[in-house]
């Protein structure tokens, strides 16, 4: 890979040490040259009339998502963000009392508080897979879990708060063996892994635009199996997921466009289309191979300090790290390594609640690379921590 041409087209590399990439990541040059390029055409000529011109490039962004993990433009749906295309595929489903929700113990707060909201509804049961001995949701568990009054398996993919990868395609296995949905977020993992929503098995996937796939805030996108679009229907409608025929009557959209509204972010969607269409140029598999890489390094580095202890789990393990700095909270180091232009983010136990109680952990400093961090960043981190240490 040509690391150095990567790290020129991304001008934030030449600012900080950028390792919250499961944060947001550093957009490349050509992704945040379209979006104010669109946003300057929209001041001169208008947003309805921009929109109408590029209507061409933005109608490809479908066709390049999904490409991208395998789908067929008609089953993805742009969305503003991955939680509401999350929320929107939970609440499309017609659940009933005594219906099942099987989940992850890692799964993220904002997943499980819907969950929670649901039951509030229908009475439901929220059920917790165990973790095997790696620490990921244990297939075997799950498939001992499985009958006729699972509604739903909710998997996040990559969790937010332990380097973590779960074996979707092998959940994806059990999951087809009996007549329920499965979900994937997918928020962490686009991007950075590669997701194909064939061998997953999954019937719905949500995703965002701003972490690993280096896109504009504000993104994300839903894929629903086109098998399943017509028994998922969304908890809300307008007039671009559905078609007022009369007085009474309306008749909904038979595409995954069905969980859009009329309103969107087209610059944004522009910017996302070419975050995407950077990513395929340089290969999923390639981008993985080398975050993992990356990752792997770091976790070695970091162990070796004496202070500090890293608390990854998971027989596979993706680009997210996460350590706690003994008498050092998480936000001292953050701050600190902020004042030394070097970017991470915190993990709270409100996060994650399930696994972080587990573990027996109140909150982590999280580094997460991408394939343009370079192994003399990695060197940088390490020696500011010493840094930090000695002071």
């Amino acid at each position: 890979m040509n690391i150095k041409k990567f790290r020129e087209n991304t001008a934030g590399t030449k600012n900080v040490i950028h390792f919250n990439n499961a944060g947001a990541s550093l957009m490349p040059k050509v992704v945040s040259e379209s979006v104010i390029t669109y946003l300057r055409e929209e001041s001169l000529y208008g947003g309805y009339e921009t929109a109408d011109k590029n209507r061409e490039s933005i109608e490809q962004t479908y066709s390049v998502i999904g490409r991208f993990i395998n789908a067929q433009p008609d089953e993805i749906a742009l969305l503003e963000n991955a939680t509401a295309a999350w929320n929107l595929a939970l609440f499309s489903i017609d659940f009933k009392d005594g219906d099942r929700i099987l989940t992850s113990k890692s799964e993220y707060a904002s997943n499980y508080l819907s969950y929670l909201r649901l039951q509030e509804k229908v009475d439901i049961k929220i059920e917790v897979v165990p973790n095997d001995e790696h620490g990921q949701t244990s297939v075997t568990s799950l498939e001992k879990m499985m009958d006729r009054n699972v509604k739903l398996i909710s998997i996040t993919h990559i969790p937010t708060n332990s380097g973590l990868v779960n074996p979707i395609e092998k959940i994806g296995d059990v999951a087809q063996k009996y007549d329920c949905f499965y979900l994937v977020d997918a928020c962490q993992s686009v991007g950075q892994y590669p997701v194909d929503v064939q061998k997953v098995g999954c019937d719905m996937l949500s995703a965002t635009g701003r972490k690993y796939l280096r896109g504009p805030r504000g993104t994300g996108f839903l894929y629903i199996k086109r098998d399943q679009i017509e028994n998922l229907l969304p908890p809300f409608i307008d007039l671009h997921a559905a078609e007022w025929t009369s007085e009474k009557e309306y008749e909904i959209r038979n595409d995954a466009r069905r969980f859009e509204n009329w309103e969107m972010n087209y610059a944004g969607i522009i910017g996302l289309k070419k975050a995407v269409q950077y990513a395929s140029d340089i290969g999923i598999n390639r981008i993985w191979k080398r975050v993992t890489k990356l990752a792997e390094k770091l976790r070695w580095e970091l162990a070796k300090l004496s202070a500090i202890t890293v608390h990854d789990i998971g027989e596979i393990k993706g680009g997210i790290v996460t350590f706690t700095v003994d008498s050092v909270s998480a936000q001292e180091v953050k701050n600190y390594l902020s004042k030394n232009r070097i970017n991470v983010s915190t993990s709270s136990k409100s996060s994650t609640l399930l696994d972080m109680k587990d573990r027996n952990l109140s909150e982590l400093v999280r580094a997460s690379v991408h394939y343009y961090n370079t192994e003399n960043e990695i060197d940088q981190f390490i020696d500011a921590l010493k840094n930090m240490a000695n002071q």
